[in-house]
């Protein structure tokens, strides 16, 4: 009867590895459990074991050859009844030497020779921290970096538990796509400027640029119906009102409070509510209450640097607003090159709610609104 050897089940984030070594060759007999072969992938070394007791007959993949998951590297014939084959394993003893040596560490698979050789490093220097002491491709780069790898395990905590379930499920389901823009801030940089010490002074918080998108995007939302809605089951949710989710970071992580009825609200309303779900953030005060629902959400990694980024939608919304950095570049304006403060936006959406037209229209009437601050104030 013949048996398939056949590479183990790897992961879903590996998608292929190599054979690292073979512990047999075609003719020896084997017992049930005996380790055949190895397979190294990105992360990890994984052992093929006979199934059954055997000949190996057929080797299909050679080391250092590529392998997938569960693909046949060769065969056996299963021992006939009654046979007494010479094992494989049976060896004459080897004269170990009094003391053990750095010439003495087994060497690694093919791939791991292989970026030794490209760092110029001789793997019988190097500790081998893998099975019977073979040298992994992490040992080979922990010796060029100086032998240093210290890790450190802890929780993950309730709040970054849910997040990643949540984000998880909405790359598993939604058809989510991303447009992009550029603005012009000049503009709102001018006014916020120009006015900042006086809007302070009258409303007592400081003018700044979250509450522009904020009135950009409820009026967007306005003209944009769908990017304001929701899907429930085989339901499209069309939302009549603007709760505005603007991502916070604090000590725990990103969290997305809500600003409510946003489209009602003045600028330093807007402002003062964003202050004081900051604080909150900051002290881990907030209540589920503050972070549920919304509508549209608004995440701002320019404050960390970001150029550009393809943010995840919040779910159950259909889309998210990503803000970047705001850097000085050369564009053209009336046919002249200038230096302007330019910011990217990206829209994240859910395309079985909203088509491209619907995004890219979107998009580009924030940047109009933003480029020219007053169509904000008249409605425009």
């Amino acid at each position: 009867m013949t048996i398939q050897i056949q590479a183990p089940t790897f992961p879903e984030s590996i998608s292929e590895g190599e054979v690292a070594s073979w512990h047999v060759k075609e003719g020896d007999f084997v017992k049930e459990g005996d380790v055949l072969a190895e397979i190294e992938t990105d992360k990890v070394v994984l052992e093929i074991q006979a199934i059954k007791s055997g000949v190996v007959s057929q080797i299909l993949k050679k080391e250092g050859e590529t392998v997938l998951s569960q693909e046949v590297i060769g065969s056996m014939t299963e021992a006939a009844a009654g046979s007494t084959p010479t094992p494989v394993s049976a060896k004459a003893p080897e004269a170990k030497s009094a003391a053990p040596t750095k010439s003495a560490t087994p060497e690694g698979s093919p791939a791991v020779r292989r970026l030794a050789a490209s760092s110029e490093i001789d793997l019988k220097q190097v500790d081998g921290s893998g099975k019977k002491g073979r040298v992994t491709a992490q040992d080979v780069r922990a010796f060029v970096s100086g032998g240093a790898r210290p890790e450190e395990r802890v929780p993950m905590s309730r709040l970054r538990k849910t997040v990643a379930k949540r984000l998880k499920d909405v790359q598993n389901t939604a058809a989510m796509l991303t447009t992009f823009n550029e603005i012009d801030m000049k503009p709102v940089m001018d006014l916020r400027a120009k006015y900042k010490d006086e809007f302070e002074k009258s409303h007592g918080v400081k003018l700044g640029f979250m509450s522009f998108f904020v009135k950009a995007v409820t009026e967007a939302l306005k003209k944009f119906p769908s990017v304001n809605a929701s899907i429930d089951g085989e339901d499209i949710v069309y939302h009549g009102y603007f709760d505005i989710g603007v991502a916070v970071s604090s000590p725990r992580g990103l969290v997305v409070p809500v600003v409510r009825s946003a489209d009602k609200l003045s600028m330093s309303q807007i402002e003062q509510e964003i202050k004081n779900y900051a604080v909150k953030a900051r002290d881990g005060s907030l209540t589920i209450e503050e972070m549920q629902g919304g509508t549209f959400t608004i995440t701002n990694g320019g404050v960390f640097g970001s150029m550009l980024s393809t943010p995840i939608i919040n779910a159950p919304q259909a889309a998210i607003l990503g803000m970047h950095n705001i850097v000085e570049r050369p564009v053209a304006i009336n046919g002249q090159v200038v230096i302007r403060p330019i910011m990217y936006l990206a829209l994240s959406y859910d395309h079985r709610l909203i088509d491209g037209r619907e995004s890219v229209g979107f998009l580009k009437m924030i940047k109009e609104l933003l480029e020219d601050p007053a169509r904000i104030l008249l409605g425009l």
